[in-house]
């Protein structure tokens, strides 16, 4: 015999759900593997990464609207092997995958001039800083 802890309480079980970290995380996968990210930050524009591989270009979806970057990628495949010539299939396999990932951007991103690439499996953007967001360099004040 075997003990499982349940909690019958409706209050924590909707919290976890509301409130799960996926809606503060950007991510929309309802069970499905979304991409990993990084998101790297230099002087002159953050750098974002989207680990893809096995995709093409063609197959993303990116959107800039009010300040939030919208990351979106569908992908069909279908496959089929014919046994005779009467139609009768003896193998066909089709798959869906498809992800979504929603980022807020700071305001300090020039949203006009963000540019994508997808290289080697990776999608990255480049999200420049605007100017008055840029480091100012050092300077020297005399003493009158």
């Amino acid at each position: 015999m075997s003990l499982v802890r349940r909690n019958n309480n409706l209050l924590p079980s909707f919290f976890d759900e509301v409130f799960k970290p996926d809606w503060f995380g950007g991510m929309e996968n309802y069970g499905a593997s979304v991409p990993a990210v990084n998101i790297k930050e230099a002087d002159h524009e953050f750098s974002l990464e989207l680990a893809a591989p096995g995709m093409k270009k063609d197959d993303f979806n990116v959107e800039v609207d009010k300040n939030i970057l919208t990351i979106s990628a569908e992908v069909k495949k279908e496959n089929e092997e014919k046994e005779d010539g009467n139609g009768v299939y003896s193998r066909r396999e089709f798959s869906y995958n498809s992800f979504k990932r929603v980022f807020t951007l700071p305001e300090s991103v020039d949203s006009d001039k963000i540019n994508a690439s997808y290289e080697d499996g990776v999608l990255i953007l480049a999200l420049p800083k605007k100017e008055e967001a840029l480091p100012k360099p050092k300077r020297l004040i005399e003493i009158a």
